[in-house]
Parts: structure tokens; sequence; C-alpha cells
């Protein structure tokens, strides 16, 4: 059906919801490179208003993308949980925004609805969200997952250790992660980037950081982030895997580029809960995303890129992952042109990720290419840590050596524990202390402990 809305005595007419959601999305690069933003400023305002009149009802009646052509619309509508959806279902776009922001909508209430929202209702109202709304809301939203430790509670903050290498060195990999864990990085995973996706080279670090983390005894989950038939290959072979990993993208053509379905994903949750690692819990998956990868893998549909994000959340959360991370500008400036724009998109995928029910996780990052510098990724920082963000990257140096892209440091993670009074992981902090290299969970004292881990983990 045809949506309009009348500015200044013109009609704007878009002539389906897969369109009137681009045109409402606030400007940014991989749009216009698609051709599907919108023309003008003035286009944009009245297709977010045509947009907050759509009743959420539509949504379960009219896909962005068919269901006969597309296995990630067939999972959202297949999914969708009516009763859950009940409390909201008689809402326009516009008024699930107010029910969202309003002070007698609680964290419990929003727990709740997160089945009954369907990626395109949350892609939806995040257009109609200023970014104080979008820190607002996602701020309301508790989403606590479990392994060896538990992620996501409030006043919590988690992070990534993330000790990549270009070629792999052990050495090289061991001084990153004893510079991570001296600053109380890895709480939510110690997880490595293979410069190569070789099952051999994959077993090796796996065997390496697990060795680490048994010596240590340390309450953190480990991760290689090969392609996942590579990573179920390693489990064949009795390789010590923690988490499954995988990038994934919200259409069935976007997955097929990066190699996967829906029943691979499956084969790899089922080989991972096969070994039966975890000790306080069974969350086991590690998906990546970023706004962008459908239109790179020209799999978008004319679908705009926070849409087609959205969606990858819904994949997701099929398979009740551990972490969920929203790369958000590392694919570059053709999609998220400047900090402006990285800016906005982070806090849109941090707060979807979380109302779908997602233990949403930022790398604040950017490439060398596009208009953007660390201050604005301080800025990011910062507001996604008012917003509760689930975890962030720590990286040397903030400066990724093999991926070759500027993200957060293991200092950038400590800042904002400080600053908002945020601590780790609790068995995580328990570990610190009984370490000393930590006395309460916020302030540090690696010198305490320095030794004692260079003299264990240095090959």
């Amino acid at each position: 059906m045809a949506y309009r809305y009348t500015i200044h005595n013109q009609i704007y007419t878009f002539a389906d919801l897969r369109i009137l959601l681009a045109k409402a999305t606030p400007l940014r690069s991989g749009d216009q490179l698609a051709g599907v933003a919108a023309g003008s400023a003035q286009e944009r305002v009245a297709a977010q208003l045509a947009l907050a009149d759509v009743p959420l009802k539509t949504f379960l009646n009219e896909t962005v993308i068919p269901y006969e052509l597309d296995e990630v619309t067939r999972l959202i509508i297949d999914s969708h949980q009516l009763h859950a959806f009940a409390p909201v279902s008689h809402l326009t776009v516009g008024e699930l925004r107010d029910f969202l922001l309003s002070h007698s909508t609680t964290t419990e209430t929003l727990t709740q609805l997160s089945r009954g929202l369907t990626p395109e209702m949350v892609a939806g109202v995040t257009k109609l969200m200023r970014n104080q709304d979008l820190i607002s809301v996602a701020a309301k939203c508790e989403v606590i997952t479990r392994f060896r430790n538990t992620i996501g509670l409030r006043g919590r903050l988690a992070t990534r250790l993330q000790p990549n290498h270009p070629t792999d060195d052990f050495r090289g990999i061991a001084a990153s992660m004893v510079d991570g864990l001296l600053y109380g990085n890895g709480d939510a995973v110690i997880g490595i980037n293979p410069a190569t996706d070789h099952t051999n080279t994959v077993i090796n670090l796996l065997q390496m950081i697990d060795s680490v983390r048994e010596r240590f005894q340390i309450p953190t989950q480990s991760c290689v982030l090969s392609h996942i038939t590579t990573t179920i290959a390693a489990i064949e072979r009795g390789a010590p895997v923690d988490l499954v990993f995988q990038s994934i993208g919200g259409t069935e053509g976007t997955n097929r580029s990066f190699g996967v379905s829906l029943a691979t994903l499956q084969e790899g949750l089922e080989a991972g809960q096969s070994l039966k690692r975890g000790t306080v819990g069974q969350n086991l998956m590690y998906f990546e995303t970023g706004q962008g990868s459908s239109l790179s893998a020209g799999a978008h549909h004319g679908v705009d890129q926070h849409t087609c994000e959205v969606r990858a959340y819904a994949v997701a959360r099929a398979f009740d992952p551990l972490l969920v991370n929203s790369v958000v500008g590392f694919i570059g400036p053709e999609y998220l042109y400047d900090s402006k724009q990285i800016i906005r998109a982070g806090l849109e995928d941090h707060c979807a990720g979380k109302l779908l029910g997602l233990p949403m996780g930022v790398d604040v990052c950017y490439t060398n290419h596009a208009e953007a510098d660390q201050d604005d990724m301080d800025t990011l920082l910062t507001l996604l840590g008012t917003a509760g963000v689930t975890y962030i990257m720590g990286i040397p140096g903030a400066d990724d050596v093999m991926l070759h892209y500027q993200s957060t440091s293991f200092h950038d993670a400590l800042y904002l524990r400080q600053l908002l009074k945020l601590r780790p992981a609790p068995e995580f902090e328990a570990w610190l202390q009984h370490m000393h290299l930590s006395d309460d969970g916020l302030r540090l004292n690696p010198v305490a402990a320095t030794h004692k881990l260079l003299s264990g983990i240095t090959p």
C-alpha cells in the first residue's frame, strides 16, 4: 500500500513500507549509494511523519522482502510472538516511541515486549528517535547472558580483549593478552581474529588461549573468530572451543555471501553445545554485524542499511547468543561517511539490538579513510556507556595491527568504567581481586601481578 504525507501543499507519496522506511532514515552515505535515501531533508521529514502514523500491525502484514524469497523474512514472521506483542498491538510507530520513553515503561516491560517486536518495527521507531531517545530507551534495557561469567548486568561493562597479530605469532598475541588482563580487560571474551582461516591455525590459537585461561583460572571465554565451518571442523578434531563465531546479515543473500545459512548457524550452535564447556550458562554464539554489509553483498533488495542491520538481529536472536557486536564504522565511509553518521548508527544499533532482547556490544571504530578521529570515538564511547552498552573492544593502543582500523583501547575501557562507576562481570571482578590486579573492581593495581602473569603466559 502507498503512504502519503503533505508538507506545505506538497504531497509526498511512498509506494510501500520498504520505501517509506528508507526515506525516513537519517542521512547516511550507504543509502545514498544504494539510491534509496530521501532526496531532501523535507522529504525525509515527510517520510518520518508518515511512518509515525503507521499502525504496528501493518508490519505483520507487509514485509520489506517477500516471505517466499527470503529465509530471514520467514524467520521473522514465523517466530513472532503475538502474546508478547499484545500490549502494544494497538499502537502506531509514533505511539510506540512515546510508550518506550514513558517513565511507566520499565526494564521488565521491555524484557517481556522484546519477542513481540519485529526488526522492522524496531527499525521504524528508532528512525523517529533523537540520539537522547536512543540512549534513554537503551539504558532501560537489561539483557543478561552467561557462559563462564555473567554478562549484561546493570552497572557492569564488559570488554572483548582483542589480541590480534598480523602473522598469528604466539609471542605477539601473548604480549597483548598480558597487557589487556593487566588493565582488567577480557571478561566478555578473549577473541582473536586469525590472520588465516586454516583449521590447524585456529586449533593452535584456541589451545594457546585455553592454556592461559586454565593456568590462571580466568572466569572468561575464548574465541577464535574463524568461519563457522572452520570452527565446526575444529570441534570435530577436539579443539577447546568456547564460543562459536560468525558474521551475519539481515537477508538470506547477505548470509549466503558470508557462506552461511540459518541451517549452518544451527549446526554450529549444536556443535558448540555438545562440548558443554559453559559453567554458569550455555549462551555460546557470538555474532558480528555492521550497517552496509547487505549493500556490499548486493543483497539488500532495496531495503535501507539500517533496516537490514536490525533484521540481522532477528537472526542473532534465534540462537540465544552470549554476545552480539555491531562493528559500526568498520566497513568504511562508503556506508557511514563521517563521525556524525557513525555516532548515530552506533546508538541506533545498540538501542535496536537491546529492544530485540540481544546482549549488544559496539565496536566503537572507524577506518583511516573516514571523516572521523579518536575524539569522535571518545564521544560515541561515552554516549554508549551512558546507554548501558554490554561490552566494547579492548585493543592495544586502539589500533588493530592486523585488521588495520581504529577502535578502543584497554585504557578507554578503564576510563569508561571509572567515569560511570561501571564494574566488570562479577566473576571476572572477583578474579581481578584474587590476582591483586584490583582492590575494588574499579581501580587497578597492575604492578602487583605483572611478574606473575608474565612468567605464566610468555611462551
